[in-house]
């Protein structure tokens, strides 16, 4: 294969996937641990909405009841969880970090952190206890992540073509990384509407609020699934994802490789010229 100048890897070899697993755990684990403040809200919010009903006077309520340093409850979990769901996206890579990190959030008791965390669940739960709600997990990250990569995907196709009228190789790589902020913010926030039920069903199971996915949603009620939560996830959900996809394509830049998206115009060109 011909090589390209300035790039460390050809497109599609071992090494571009080694590359594209490194930018998915940083820009997935930096992501994730910015937004734990929201994070705990948003859980504490799923698991009394009663008690946090509301963003504003949900925060203050923790940092009244709790102190500042409850808002970073759960940091480790959100950094080592969702960097290595960010590198293999393996959702049970991900489901016992994020066990930990829901008990940590919601019950100041149960331990200070993943390192406390993990044994105390193993010896109360045993190993069922890391894996209790991954069917509710696979419910909210398969369809977001389907929903979240279709739709980048046909908005960086969007823009190339209604709005800049170019295609990417002919944009610069500024340019490439804005259209890249643009898509992922439009990911994120559809995404996150898909998936909320999902979400709340999963914050339900790991604090024993529901002993299963039906009663969590007799408990919670059709409409609140969709509804509880939803405005600060897409605080959380919509930067997360926007800066995700910056880092991840500022890292395959700054390794010479192009940036996401755009598959749809280069499968388009490819067959007309084997026309």
């Amino acid at each position: 294969m011909r090589g390209v100048e300035g790039r460390i890897f050809e497109e599609f070899s071992p090494g571009y996937y080694g590359i594209c697993t490194v930018g998915g755990m940083l820009s997935a684990g930096a992501t994730h641990l910015a937004v734990t403040p929201l994070d705990v809200l948003k859980v504490n919010m799923q698991v009394n909405p009663i008690k946090y009903h509301g963003m504003a006077s949900g925060l203050s309520v923790l940092w009244r009841e709790q102190g500042p340093s409850s808002l970073w409850r759960g940091w480790s979990g959100k950094l080592f969880g969702y960097g290595i769901q960010g590198g293999c996206k393996f959702d049970v890579a991900l489901c016992p970090f994020e066990a930990v990190k829901v008990r940590v959030q919601t019950q100041p008791s149960f331990a200070k952190g993943l390192v406390e965390g993990i044994p105390k669940l193993y010896r109360t739960e045993g190993l069922s206890g890391f894996y209790r709600g991954i069917l509710p997990l696979w419910g909210r990250n398969l369809p977001f992540s389907m929903v979240m990569f279709s739709t980048f995907e046909h908005s960086v196709d969007l823009i190339y073509r209604q709005v800049l009228k170019r295609r990417k190789e002919e944009c610069s790589r500024t340019q490439q990384l804005g259209v890249t902020c643009l898509a992922g913010y439009a990911a994120g926030a559809v995404g996150t509407v898909i998936s909320n039920p999902a979400d709340n069903i999963v914050a339900s199971l790991y604090n024993r609020k529901a002993e299963n996915v039906v009663q969590a949603v007799k408990d919670i009620g059709f409409v609140n699934m969709f509804r509880r939560s939803l405005p600060v996830r897409i605080m959380i959900v919509g930067p997360v994802i926007t800066l995700q996809w910056f880092l991840y394509d500022t890292i395959k830049v700054l390794s010479g490789l192009p940036t996401s998206g755009g598959i749809c115009s280069r499968l388009e060109e490819e067959a007309n010229l084997s026309i």
